[in-house]
């Protein structure tokens, strides 16, 4: 491993951090950090790929991969954003770590947000500096991060239609993929960093598997479908009767309710 191509990637997180930081001063919204999670990722993937000196048609169709996955989400996550308050989750950390949030938040969001994206984008620098040597893990990864992609993107598309009427004002979305899931949107995100790893698995960087399995973790114990589940049912309580019928996380068939009340008896 080629630690000073790898803490290249980390100094483009920091200045993007950093920048994000600022304008979310002069914005007092740190929700801000949303859209910039995945341009860091592709920051540090264009100075992985710059620096490896071997810039050939394998790496750069894996860089387009991640400019397209990167560019999508913010893209999505600013439009969704557009005009609308800091998201609940941050108004109550800055409660939390007032006052003098600005300062705290740089350190508590923005800093730990980057170590976290650094972390992360150990199997990029693994499949952007090193040459693959395996075809099927190759085509597989791409597979898996189509199909990821393919889930995010349609996932975040239906919610976004669903919440533009206002005939749902209050009600819970389990129509489209989110009738096998409650959260595919996060599942899709799961498979692309899992086709990126075979990828970097391909160039011989299995030693990265902490990153798939990082945000793994993450999207289903930390900043995903906990934190986003803490309060919903207080505020639509029909989500709790969704609970019940619906996986969390990986998409699988609706419970019946003959079925729930089952898993219920034998959970007493």
């Amino acid at each position: 491993m080629n630690w000073m191509i790898y803490l290249d990637g980390l100094l483009v997180i920091l200045v993007l951090a950093v920048l994000t930081w600022l304008l979310s001063l002069r914005l007092r919204d740190v929700s801000i950090v949303d859209s910039a999670w995945s341009l860091m990722f592709l920051g540090a993937a264009i100075a992985y790929l710059l620096n490896a000196g071997n810039i050939e048609l394998r790496n750069t169709l894996i860089l387009i991969m991640v400019s397209i996955w990167a560019i999508r989400l913010s893209a999505h996550l600013t439009w969704r954003n557009w005009g609308e308050p800091e998201d609940k989750r941050y108004q109550d950390i800055r409660k939390k770590y007032s006052p003098n949030f600005g300062i705290k938040s740089l350190f508590i969001i923005f800093l730990f947000q980057a170590a976290l994206a650094w972390i992360i984008t150990m199997p990029l620098y693994a499949s952007l500096t090193l040459p693959g040597t395996s075809l099927s893990l190759d085509v597989v990864g791409v597979a898996l991060w189509l199909a990821g992609l393919s889930f995010e993107s349609v996932a975040d598309w239906q919610l976004a239609r669903f919440k533009a009427n206002p005939d749902n004002q209050g009600k819970v979305m389990d129509k489209g993929l989110w009738r096998y899931s409650r959260h595919p949107n996060y599942f899709g995100e799961c498979l692309i960093w899992w086709g990126f790893y075979l990828l970097a698995v391909s160039s011989g960087g299995w030693w990265t598997i902490v990153a798939p399995l990082l945000i793994t973790w993450l999207l289903l114990k930390f900043s995903g479908v906990v934190m986003l589940e803490e309060t919903i049912v207080n505020r639509r309580p029909a989500y709790a009767d969704y609970i019940k019928r619906t996986n969390a996380f990986i998409p699988g068939p609706v419970k019946s309710a003959k079925t729930t009340n089952y898993q219920e008896g034998h959970a007493k």
